[in-house]
């Protein structure tokens, strides 16, 4: 076997009887602690191991990783493949139609992708984020492409509950324009599954110098971009293209709205009342000018 593709507990299995005694303790941390170490910083892993941070990198190396980051790397891919929850049983071919094999693999792929995201999202991090969207002085949801409509989702019901949010989806010379008003005590919330984008660079490097806080959903640059945000929820994406990008990042969304929303229930509830009002006016005002069209 390739050994890219061994296992964490794999290589510490095989190479544990090289280690010093501080790297053992760094690997039984990794080896207990997976999930967690996904998310962690060399700093945070030493502390919780009891040894340094040039431990920690060592010991990354001597499982054979290029270093820690290669390591969160495996560790994601890893979780997600032991949190996937299993297929349901197969029929006999000839008794299952060409539409029922067809839903069947759609409507299995989003429940496993929903449940992997549901698996992978701790309640600290979750709760980080609601209280980093909550004091949020205004949200910049940016996404490019398929992301974008998710970012527009969250400006869209953000606001709704009273909350100060826009959205952006642009690329090369027009993002720095939406970049422009992003100051301190800003929240830019990033959905990006898993494509190593310019902008994203431009974008976070940008909320640091001016002081606004990052929260990152996304899958694979979970651990690329740990360091640099202030929170990061995975949103599993699809490996097969059956089912679309952000259908987790939505779902993920809608909670941490919600969450958003009962840190406030009363400016939530003021606000909805004044949409409703704004609607009931429009309304009445759509009826009064077909009336006046139809009257003779």
């Amino acid at each position: 076997m390739d050994a890219t593709e061994l296992s964490l507990q794999d290589r510490i299995t095989g190479r544990l009887a090289m280690m010093s005694k501080a790297e053992r303790k760094v690997a039984e941390y990794l080896r207990t602690h997976s999930g967690e170490a996904i998310f962690a910083t060399a700093e945070q892993i030493a502390a919780a191991a009891g040894t340094s941070d040039a431990t920690v990198v060592r010991t990354a190396r001597s499982l054979g990783y290029a270093g820690l980051l290669e390591l969160r790397h495996s560790l994601t891919r890893q979780v997600v493949r032991a949190t996937s929850p299993s297929p349901p049983p197969g029929r006999p071919e000839e008794q299952v139609s060409a539409t029922a094999a067809l839903l069947e693999r759609v409507f299995t792929e989003a429940a496993q992708r929903l449940a992997d995201t549901w698996r992978l999202t701790t309640e600290p991090a979750f709760d980080r984020a609601v209280a980093t969207l909550a004091g949020a002085r205004d949200v910049l949801a940016f996404g490019i492409g398929p992301s974008e409509s998710v970012a527009a989702y969250l400006a869209l019901r953000l606001r709704r509950i009273g909350r100060r949010a826009r959205v952006s989806g642009a690329t090369g010379f027009r993002l720095a324009d939406d970049l422009l008003e992003l100051d301190h005590g800003d929240v830019v919330v990033l959905y990006s599954p898993g494509r190593l984008l310019a902008e994203l660079e431009v974008v976070l490097d940008h909320a640091a110098a001016v002081g606004a806080r990052a929260v990152l959903i996304s899958d694979t640059l979970v651990p690329v971009y740990a360091e640099r945000v202030h929170v990061s929820l995975f949103s599993v994406d699809s490996t097969t293209g059956s089912t679309g990008e952000s259908l987790p990042s939505q779902v993920l969304t809608d909670a941490l709205v919600l969450g958003v929303r009962a840190a406030d229930e009363a400016r939530a509830t003021e606000r909805a009342e004044l949409l409703t009002g704004l609607r009931s006016e429009l309304s009445q005002t759509r009826t009064t000018r077909r009336t006046r069209k139809e009257s003779p």
